[in-house]
């Protein structure tokens, strides 16, 4: 994933105040720095853009390299003209009106003997200058942008542009993506049903159809050193209930080791699936043993959505590529003596989620569907959660999001994940606000407080967002 970065300033001044522009520079490569220590991408780094023509080949040069974003620090004042050849690129901008401390030192400038030197001094904190021309050459042209206000070590400053960084990193990973969709849809579960050409588009998400037969020839060839050793993982990253038989986690395991060469096979990065067929088809046998493998998938950031979940299993991704895990989930109830919600589902699991190591567990019928198989019990842990759902209402794609905290209490051990939420504002007035903006009934959940870079991969795709709290 590639930043783009350059720094903006008046070459006319160069001459005019010495050692003013290694000063910028200096300020620029501090910015730089602080951008790679954070990870996740390579910084394209432009240099001093003075002139228009040196705008150019920067545009040329992130053009190139396909950045994701343009961070434009303002370095001094500079001519809006040199920002013109960046509009179309086509790629968010965000400006850096940083200045080097949270104060200039009035004393030591008024205290020069030079009124040339405190000219000089005064440039070298002057980023705000500029940032109402540029707003206004950027306003005109229609590019989507959005500014970055405080000065160099100011940590709310670096917050907003790490947010910027991280959903870089997450509209690089969808763009890039390759959705998996095998099976077809719950047959009457209509909030449900997505439009693949909507998703792809927006998103630039690739659709792979695979096929259940692909699925079984594959789990047909698994041998038993394949299904043992697979077991033998089952062991290291589940807590296996004594309940459990060595016929069901063999049955798990090679239906495990077979999703694995599928996605392999077709370079899927995500997943959404469901079949039922008649009763006791030949399928019915990897469907109903398909939960621990998927939450192996999902633990590895590879997210697997029931259902044929089209819409969770994005928002599964992006909670992905935000380190954030994404869990699948939906409501299961509310407790209005704690004031809480509660949320789970039958897997899969994400392992960053859990509160203690999550269970493999038998249950006797898969409520709703077909069969009887092996489960994930699972609670997320204690502490701050975001939840995200993508919505796709008459208006087109959406997201609609929530902080809260995952809180602990009782909760049900039926095999399942399922955990207690905690929202700033009442449980009901929750349920309502994010019911009546239109979601499937799944959501996905991730660890920490993350709706600030969802609201800027929102801007970056140029969709809505609803936040409920």
């Amino acid at each position: 994933m590639k930043i783009g970065l350059l720094a903006v300033g008046l070459n006319t001044y160069w001459h005019q105040f010495g050692g003013l522009l290694e000063r910028l520079d200096g300020y620029r490569n501090a910015v730089k720095e602080k951008m790679e220590a954070r990870g996740g991408g390579i910084v394209v780094d432009a240099g001093m853009v003075d002139d228009v023509d040196k705008a150019h080949a920067a545009a040329a040069l992130f053009r190139r390299e396909e950045a994701e974003v343009l961070f434009i620090f303002i370095s001094t004042y500079a001519l809006s003209a040199t920002i013109v050849p960046f509009v179309n690129l086509r790629i968010p901008v965000v400006l850096l009106n940083l200045q080097p401390a949270p104060a200039i030192d009035y004393a030591r400038l008024n205290g020069m003997s030079d009124r040339g030197e405190m000219t000089g001094e005064w440039l070298a904190n002057c980023q705000a200058c500029s940032l109402p021309e540029f707003c206004s050459v950027l306003n005109r042209a229609g590019t989507k942008y959005d500014v970055v206000t405080g000065y160099l070590d100011d940590a709310e400053a670096w917050k907003e542009i790490y947010e910027w960084l991280d959903a870089a990193k997450v509209a690089h990973g969808m763009r890039r993506n390759r959705m998996g969709l095998l099976g077809n849809y719950y047959g009457g579960m209509v909030d449900v049903y997505s439009d693949l050409t909507l998703q792809s588009t927006v998103f630039g998400t690739h659709a792979e159809i695979v096929e259940m037969c692909e699925l079984h020839a594959l789990r047909s060839s698994v041998t038993q050193a394949e299904a043992d050793a697979r077991i033998a993982q089952f062991g290291r990253a589940f807590v296996i209930d004594p309940g459990c038989t060595p016929q069901e986690l063999e049955r798990a395991a090679r239906t495990s080791v077979a999703l694995d060469k599928l996605v392999e096979t077709h370079r899927l990065g995500s997943l959404a699936y469901y079949y039922a067929g008649a009763a006791g088809n030949e399928y019915e046998n990897i469907v109903t043993s398909v939960i621990a493998g998927n939450t192996l998938l999902t633990g590895r950031d590879i997210p697997v959505a029931g259902e044929y979940e089209v819409k969770n299993v994005q928002a599964m991704k992006i909670m992905a590529l935000l380190g954030a895990g994404g869990c699948f989930s939906e409501f299961y109830g509310m407790d209005f003596t704690d004031d809480v919600v509660l949320l789970g589902h039958d897997g899969p699991a994400h392992f960053l989620l859990g509160e203690q190591k999550a269970r493999l567990v038998p249950l006797p019928v898969y409520h709703g569907k077909p069969g009887k198989g092996l489960s994930i019990q699972m609670s997320v842990k204690h502490g701050p959660v975001t939840l995200l759902s993508v919505v796709e209402g008459s208006g087109g794609i959406s997201f609609l999001l929530a902080e809260g905290e995952s809180v602990p209490g009782p909760v049900l051990n039926i095999g399942n994940i399922n955990s207690r939420y905690k929202f700033p504002i009442p449980a009901r007035e929750f349920l309502n606000g994010w019911s009546k903006a239109g979601p499937s009934h799944h959501c996905a959940i991730g660890v920490g407080h993350v709706a600030g870079a969802i609201r800027r991969y929102a801007a970056m795709l140029g969709i809505p967002v609803t936040v409920v709290c």
